[in-house]
């Protein structure tokens, strides 16, 4: 059950992020709408109401907690370099997922959504200095985090979720070049 729950594993949140790593991050915080659009493409309503996981979200679920938590982000990102050390304020994102436009809207209007935010996302990420990189921001629960940290963290959470429709769709035997 957890490699369904943590398909690519879990982020280390000990682990530091180096400055030389960031350029890849960016490069997959760029490339999640994309292979976003291409993973739901030629899903049926059916199969974006179905779970990735026993217990799990739905593939609609998903797709509207990825834009809802890459807003977060982006946010906190904007507080970090405009505040010291801010207090964010973290989302339950389980009750999230459970409210209507998260169970019912049309996954196009999360994945347009996605792809204007990580266009300004990217434009923001590319532009920080090394002394930008190292702003950080206070979660009541993961404690001070920097920015180049943070970056790590969301370049995974999207193939974090990524990963779990490609799952969903080798599940259900939808495979394509894209989704392998």
């Amino acid at each position: 059950m957890d490699k369904l729950r943590y398909p690519i594993g879990q982020f280390n949140m000990a682990e530091d992020v180096a400055v030389d790593q960031i350029e890849n991050l960016i490069r997959q915080i760029e490339s999640l709408p994309g292979l976003l659009i291409e993973s739901v493409r030629d899903l049926s309503n059916e199969q974006l109401d179905s779970p990735y996981r026993p217990g799990g979200w739905t593939i609609r679920q998903v797709v509207h907690h990825i834009a809802d938590s890459h807003m977060n982000a982006y946010i906190r990102f904007k507080l970090a370099l405009t505040e010291d050390i801010p207090t964010i304020k973290p989302f339950n994102e389980a009750l999230w997922a459970e409210l209507e436009d998260a169970r019912t809207l049309p996954v196009d209007v999360s994945l347009k959504l996605i792809e204007t935010l990580h266009n300004r996302w990217v434009v923001l990420l590319r532009s920080l200095s090394t002394t930008e990189l190292n702003r950080e921001f206070r979660h009541p629960d993961a404690g001070v985090l920097s920015l180049k940290k943070t970056i790590g963290l969301y370049a995974w959470h999207g193939h974090h979720h990524l990963a779990h429709i490609k799952n969903f769709r080798k599940s259900i035997g939808m495979v394509n070049s894209e989704t392998k």
